[in-house]
Parts: C-alpha cells; sequence; structure tokens
C-alpha cells in the first residue's frame, strides 16, 4: 500500500535554436556577400566584429571561439583582396579589436554556460522536490479511479501552497486536497509538513477525525515559527476516505470549498461541516465532525483548491465550477477522471482573463462497482459518522 509512485529520470528538455541562434551565421553571410558585391572596393570587414558577441548569447566557449577566428580570417581574406591593404593600420586595427573581443566573448560564453547549468541542476532539484511532495496521481487505487491537477501560481516555480495526495490504507483509499495560506518558503515547509504526516498518519489513525488532529499537530510542530514565521499560517483542507466495500465517501472539512459530484444525474455539491482550518484547531473543541455521503456507481467525486473556483473572467466573475461541470458532463455515465482534471483546467484557464498568481489544485476520484448501503438512499444527502 502506497501513497502514488515517484516517476524515474528527469529528462531535459530538448534545445530548440531560435532566432537569436541565426544572427551569427546571417551577420556572417551579409559580410561575406556584400565583400562579393562591392568586389573589395569599399572595406566592409569591419562588420565581423560583432559576431563573436552574437555567438557568445548563444553558443558555448568553443563555438565563439571558433567563430572569432572564422571572422579574424575573413577579415584577412577581405583586406588581402586590395593591394596593400592587409597590414594597413586600420586593417591591424580591426584584426586586434576582434581578437581582444573574440577573448572577452568567449569568457562571457563561459560564464553563460556555467549559470545555465546551474539554472539546469536547480530546476532538477525543484522537480525532484516537486515529485516528492505532490506525486503523480495513480489511475487506480483499489475501488477508486483518480487523476490529479496542481499548477503552481508564481511564474517560474514547480511547488507552492496548495498539496494533495491519494493512499490506499487498511482503512480504505484516503485522499487530502488543502491549500496553505501565503505563499513562498514558509508555504512550500507547511505542504511538506503537512503531505509527511498525511503518508504516515492515514496508515495508522482508523478515525478520519484524528487523522486531522495528527495534521494539526505536525503543523504546529514542524511549519515556521518565531520571528520569521507566519504568526496566522493555516491550511484550509479536506480529508477523505472510501471505506472498503462502501458506496460512500466520508469527509472532515477543516474550512476548504465543499466536494462536487458529477454523474449522469448532473452536479451537485456535498454539504459537509465545516470546522476551523489545520493550524487553528486549538480555537475550538475538538470532536468527530466527519459527514458521510453515498455515491452512485459511476458519480465521480471533483475537489478542488480556491485558485479554480476564484478565477475570474473580464468582468470580474467567479469561475463557477458546478455549473460549468455539469453543463460538460450532464448525461454521461461513470465520466473519467482524467477527463474531468483536464476539463476543468482548460476550462478555468479560458474563463479566467486576469493573472491572480494563485496555486490551482484538482482532484476527481472515480468510486467504482458499488452502490449504496441499504438505509442510506441514493439522494446524497449527508449524514454524521460514527467516532469510529
Amino acid at each position: 500500500m502506497s501513497c502514488g509512485s515517484l516517476r524515474a529520470g528527469l529528462r531535459p528538455p530538448s534545445p530548440r535554436r531560435g532566432w537569436a541562434w541565426w544572427l551569427p551565421l546571417i551577420a556572417v553571410a551579409i559580410d561575406v556577400l556584400a565583400e562579393v558585391i562591392v568586389r573589395g572596393r569599399e572595406p566592409v570587414s569591419f562588420m565581423l566584429i560583432a559576431v563573436p558577441p552574437l555567438a557568445a548569447a548563444t553558443r558555448g566557449p568553443r563555438g565563439t571561439a571558433l567563430s572569432a577566428v572564422v571572422c579574424l580570417g575573413l577579415e584577412m581574406w577581405m583586406a588581402a583582396r586590395r593591394p596593400g591593404h592587409f597590414d594597413e593600420q586600420h586593417h591591424v586595427a580591426v584584426y586586434a579589436a576582434t581578437f581582444l573581443i573574440g577573448i572577452a566573448s568567449v569568457a562571457l560564453a563561459w560564464q553563460r554556460e556555467r549559470t545555465r547549468q546551474h539554472l539546469i541542476r536547480a530546476n532538477s532539484v525543484a522537480e525532484a522536490m516537486q515529485r516528492t511532495l505532490l506525486r503523480p496521481v495513480p489511475r487506480r487505487l483499489g475501488p477508486v479511479h483518480a487523476a490529479g491537477f496542481y499548477e503552481a501560481g508564481e511564474g517560474g516555480t514547480l511547488v507552492g501552497g496548495d498539496l494533495y495526495d491519494v493512499c490506499e490504507t487498511p482503512f480504505g483509499v484516503r485522499a487530502i486536497i488543502g491549500d496553505v495560506r501565503g505563499k513562498g518558503l514558509d508555504a512550500v515547509q507547511t505542504v511538506a509538513a503537512v503531505l509527511g504526516s498525511f503518508r504516515v498518519s492515514a496508515h495508522e489513525w482508523q478515525s478520519l477525525s484524528s487523522l486531522a488532529e495528527r495534521l494539526e499537530l505536525s503543523i504546529a510542530r514542524n511549519s515556521p515559527a518565531g520571528d520569521e514565521g507566519d504568526p496566522e499560517l493555516f491550511v484550509t483542507a479536506l480529508v477523505l476516505e472510501f471505506a472498503p466495500g462502501g458506496g460512500e465517501v466520508r469527509i472532515v472539512d477543516r474550512g476548504h470549498p465543499s466536494p462536487l459530484v458529477i454523474g449522469p444525474h448532473g452536479a451537485r455539491r456535498l454539504v459537509t461541516a465545516p470546522g476551523l482550518p489545520l493550524g487553528l484547531g486549538a480555537l475550538a473543541a475538538g470532536g468527530d465532525d466527519t459527514t458521510v455521503h453515498p455515491l452512485r456507481p459511476g458519480e465521480v467525486l471533483v475537489v478542488h483548491t480556491d485558485g479554480v473556483s476564484e478565477a475570474r473572467d473580464a468582468d470580474g466573475v467567479f469561475y463557477p465550477v458546478l455549473q460549468r461541470l455539469g453543463e460538460r458532463f450532464r448525461g454521461e455515465h461513470a465520466p473519467d477522471p482524467e477527463a474531468v482534471v483536464s476539463f476543468v483546467r482548460i476550462d478555468s484557464e479560458r474563463w479566467s482573463a486576469r493573472s491572480d498568481n494563485d496555486d490551482r489544485a484538482v482532484l476527481a476520484l472515480r468510486l467504482d462497482g458499488t452502490a449504496p448501503r441499504q438505509g442510506t438512499g441514493d439522494t446524497g444527502a449527508a449524514r454524521r459518522g460514527p467516532h469510529r
């Protein structure tokens, strides 16, 4: 029983030659063409001085050095075509300038290559950290088909303040989705604390409420504190459980957007018993606040963070997740969780007319081959779960 699987290997992106890569070759070609046209009557070789710096912007030290040598050779060849100009002082000055600029360009190319390699290593570490924190969601765990999507709101970053995970445990398939208040390293550290605690405690605590309390404790022990920490740090979260052999889902809500259910009968929002977010639990008395909802065969449970539901269009209208999902999957039996996640991802991006820099996370979970238990009915109404 495991919480997902870590993909092996990090493949570096294949290099692409943009327009800047061709500039040195274009400059050389233009200069040679000009020399052929004027037939040595006018000095045009001075334009080649600019080629090594152009090469340094897109090539390594060897390629830059080669460009400098080629340009120096072309300058001498062009000067030799005009009698008495090969060793004329202006041409000698051009040779010297090309040589010195070539050396400087090689140094710049070397430094750029060092910086590029450093960024590649840094990105590889960041990607490995992302895959460790937010592991790829397995397509199936026991009776549950699953899919997930995550995107950090900060441009150029891979990990932010949203979190999710799905685990198969002795108590059934359990899942968590959450949103850390704030951004930056403090948020990432809190994400690591909550996910680390969930991946251990989900296998040990039978009661969902007790599991939520353990997550609360992990924030208190492992999140940033003191003058450098955020005194108002908290995490909104949903903790879910699909018990073995049951056509239902158990939910503990810690101040998070409530789950949605979609299927052939349309879309509906589940009623939960919201409690204080994780990290603020000491402000209220504890207790079992688990709600239980029957699920029809083939229905998909969708949970998301507020980065999805708070995306706004040009008129400032929030993205209507429930309505859009209902319109898209109405009448469809057993929608594919991956199709659901893909739709929410693309549709919310199209809806949003602003750059809100908010993280987005979505989980879609489908419980197959089950029917509601006797006495629960098939109405989707919530009931309180017993303290297990």
